[in-house]
């Protein structure tokens, strides 16, 4: 770096557990081996909860963990890690929210400002009174790349649901149709490598991330799983002239909010392209490539005005208050 370039600007990037894999951790990881990437920044990472994720942070990506009393920005996922990062005085802090509907997620008074990852979140962060940006969620598309081609025919089905219900739903259709079926839950068979897995299969079933995955690889998908906190939710085949559409809701099955049943299933089969996963690979690298939500992210303090400081300073005055008044 020449003595005339400008010092590199000091990011931290904050979530509330790095402990497995996961959405969130992923999210993370590609987060800060990007930023780690450019010679415009110097970044750390922070956590209130740590284990293998972290791990492969500091090994792998060569992040360390927070050491410093001063970051100009904090890029920033869930309402616990910004109030456990309250305490710096100086520096802006952006919070990323991923969920309009989960508690963690929701927007924290102590944050500067405020991004989400889909139209879904934005409209809940405005009606909250929350200054906003939309940065979709960013995947490493290098990583993440077509290693094989797509089966003219459909031969193999992998499931990224984290549902039995969903999984064996699947299965029976796979079943049926005499299609190998595959399936990786993060809570019982987590890899971290999934793109490997993914490029096996002809046809990808998941939602969020999953999709984002499975499109980066040039995979055909249906959006589909049956989560606690979602329940049967399908937008069903992802034909890639709708990808606008169901990214609004971070391809989560509650734009059509459709229930699926095997029959559902089957018919969705049926609509599989080969070629959509060319389509979907070019989307991936448009719309979700880490490098641009990257730079996006980096730019929200160019957003932020006094009367968002002012409002923030007020809000975080107020609740400090509200929460010493509770006390007894």
């Amino acid at each position: 770096m020449s003595a005339l370039t400008e010092t590199p600007k000091q990011v931290l990037v904050g979530t509330n557990h790095l402990i497995q894999v996961g959405g969130s951790e992923l999210y993370t990881y590609d987060l800060l081996k990007e930023l780690n990437r450019r010679e415009d920044v110097e970044v750390e990472y922070f956590a209130l909860e740590i284990g293998e994720m972290a791990d492969r942070i500091e090994e792998e990506v060569g992040v360390t963990f927070m050491s410093k009393n001063h970051y100009d920005l904090m890029l920033v996922s869930h309402n616990t890690t910004v109030k456990a990062l309250s305490h710096f005085k100086e520096g802006l802090i952006t919070q990323v929210c991923h969920s309009a509907t989960v508690e963690l997620e929701q927007p924290s008074p102590y944050a500067d400002y405020h991004v989400g990852i889909t139209e879904e979140v934005c409209e809940s962060l405005s009606k909250k009174g929350y200054p906003n940006d939309l940065v979709l969620n960013g995947i490493d598309v290098d990583q993440k790349c077509p290693m094989k081609e797509v089966n003219k025919d459909l031969k193999v089905v992998l499931s990224l649901c984290q549902s039995d219900d969903a999984n064996e739903l699947l299965a029976n259709v796979c079943d049926k149709q005499g299609v190998e079926f595959v399936h990786f839950n993060k809570h019982k068979n987590p890899t971290f490598n999934i793109e490997n897995k993914i490029n096996e299969a002809d046809l990808v079933v998941g939602i969020g991330r999953s999709v984002y995955d499975a499109m980066a690889c040039g995979r055909p998908c249906i959006v589909f799983d049956n989560r606690n906190y979602n329940g049967n939710r399908a937008d069903g085949y992802l034909e890639p002239e709708l990808f606008e559409e169901f990214v609004q809701t971070n391809c989560s099955g509650r734009y059509h909010n459709l229930t699926f049943t095997e029959d559902d299933l089957m018919r969705e089969f049926e609509r599989f392209k080969p070629q959509d996963g060319e389509k979907l690979r070019q989307i991936a690298e448009e719309k979700l490539d880490v490098r641009t939500t990257t730079e996006q992210l980096l730019q929200t303090p160019n957003r932020i005005n006094w009367k968002m400081r002012w409002r923030k300073s007020a809000r975080a005055f107020f609740n400090s208050n509200l929460n010493s008044s509770s006390v007894v």
